[in-house]
C-alpha cells in the first residue's frame, strides 16, 4: 500500500505562485512514476504534471506548460509541484498520484483557488 498526503493549497490572485507537496509512505520502493491531477467543479479529472522516480524525466499537460514545474526529492519521497502565473481556470482540486507496477495510488487532494 501507498499513502499519499498533499499540502500547500489556498487561495492566490491570478499571476501568483503556489508550490503544492506530496508526501509518499509504504511501498515507496516500487515507485515508477508520481504526478498532479486535478480536477474542476463540474469537469472530469486530468493531468496536469508527472515525474518518472528514477530517472526524473517530466511531462506536462499543454495548458500548464512554462507555468508549472515538477520535481521530486527521493531521500524524502515528496514530490512538488510550482505552480507559477496561475490563471484563474487553474482553479481546481489538485490530487497527487504515484503508479506501482500497474496501480495507481491517489492522495486526498488540495483545493487551488485563483482568483481574478
Amino acid at each position: 500500500q501507498v499513502q499519499l498526503v498533499e499540502s500547500g493549497g489556498g487561495l492566490v490572485q491570478a499571476g501568483g505562485s503556489l508550490r503544492l507537496s506530496c508526501a509518499a509512505s509504504g511501498r515507496t520502493f516500487s515507485f515508477v512514476t508520481m504526478g498532479w491531477f486535478r480536477q474542476a467543479p463540474g469537469k472530469e479529472r486530468e493531468f496536469v504534471a508527472r515525474i518518472t522516480w528514477s530517472g526524473g524525466s517530466t511531462y506536462y499537460a499543454d495548458s500548464v506548460k512554462g507555468r508549472f514545474a515538477i520535481s521530486r526529492d527521493r531521500a524524502k519521497f515528496t514530490v512538488y509541484l510550482q505552480m507559477n502565473n496561475l490563471k484563474p481556470e487553474d482553479t481546481a482540486v489538485y490530487y497527487c498520484s504515484a503508479r506501482v507496477g500497474i496501480t495507481d495510488y491517489w492522495g486526498q487532494g488540495t483545493q487551488v483557488t485563483v482568483s481574478s
